[in-house]
């Protein structure tokens, strides 16, 4: 990952929930008021201009996307589904008591900010790398921030979740918590990785769960994005923010155990699989 500027992966994936929005029937899957969230998030952060917003909602952006998706078949729709799942994730999670909401990289998610006024009684945090978070802050703070919006700005390549929350009053570490690690996990290495899981178990109270998406691995234990994930591996590479990590589906319910989690879905004939991911859900084990 870059350490100095912000992520080109947030951008992308917002510009694509924008343009997702321009999209005939897609309003049945996106999250209601993400497309309008996005683009106010994006142009109030400075991350695009209003000119780069408005394009990314014509046609002719749906068109490109759509052209581009044979690199990765149903990836370009798959956004608005991994949004979709996530959300309603939370939105569970509070149903059945969760008082704290921790999304990972979150990027220019507007999920936080949208669901805040909605659930006054739960608080909403989110970390990323400073050199996106700052840009976020600003964008939330000219949209108008939510008093039960926490905002961190960290490294967690450089510091442990467990030491991040040491420092924060507002963290409770025996509350029911759901923490988000959309589209993250393909970023870090495998120990970055199972470090994440285990911490995180470490920090919530009883009947958490993590909510992730993740790419699998083929028979050889190699990442498998489809045809051409060489092809993708070069462009991610070239880009500054590498793949890294994936996993089997069967092999996933030990990992999480090894972690302090278990599974709670079927990942050998799951159909939580669009485009190139698996969606995944896990509960903190006693």
């Amino acid at each position: 990952m870059r350490k100095d500027k912000p992520s080109r992966t947030a951008y992308k994936v917002a510009l694509n929930i924008v343009t997702l929005g321009a999209k005939p029937g897609m309003e049945a899957f996106l999250p209601p008021g993400i497309v309008h969230a996005t683009r106010k998030l994006l142009v109030a952060s400075g991350a695009a201009g209003e000119k780069t917003v408005k394009w990314a909602q014509s046609p002719k952006a749906v068109s490109i996307y759509e052209a581009f998706d044979w690199i990765l078949p149903g990836q370009f729709e798959a956004f608005a589904h991994r949004k979709a799942f996530c959300e309603q994730q939370i939105r569970d999670g509070i149903d059945a008591g969760a008082t704290q909401i921790l999304v990972l990289g979150a990027g220019y998610d507007t999920t936080g900010w949208r669901l805040a006024p909605k659930f006054p009684h739960v608080l909403f945090f989110e970390i990323d790398h400073p050199a996106t978070a700052h840009l976020k802050a600003k964008g939330i703070e000219t949209m108008g921030g939510r008093d039960n919006l926490i905002l961190l700005s960290e490294d967690l390549i450089n510091r442990k979740i467990v030491d991040v929350f040491e420092e924060n009053k507002s963290w409770n570490r025996r509350a029911k918590t759901v923490i988000v690690a959309e589209g993250l996990l393909m970023y870090l290495s495998n120990e970055a990785v199972r470090d994440l899981f285990r911490q995180s178990a470490m920090v919530t109270g009883a009947d958490s769960r993590i909510v992730f998406s993740y790419i699998p691995s083929d028979a050889e234990g190699c990442l498998d994005a489809g045809r051409w994930t060489g092809l993708m591996l070069w462009l991610q590479k070239t880009a500054g923010e590498p793949w890294l990590w994936s996993i089997r589906p069967e092999q996933l319910a030990p990992f999480l155990a090894d972690t302090g989690w278990k599974n709670s879905m079927d990942q050998t004939h799951t159909p939580r699989k669009y485009g190139v991911e698996f969606y995944a859900v896990a509960s903190k084990t006693p």
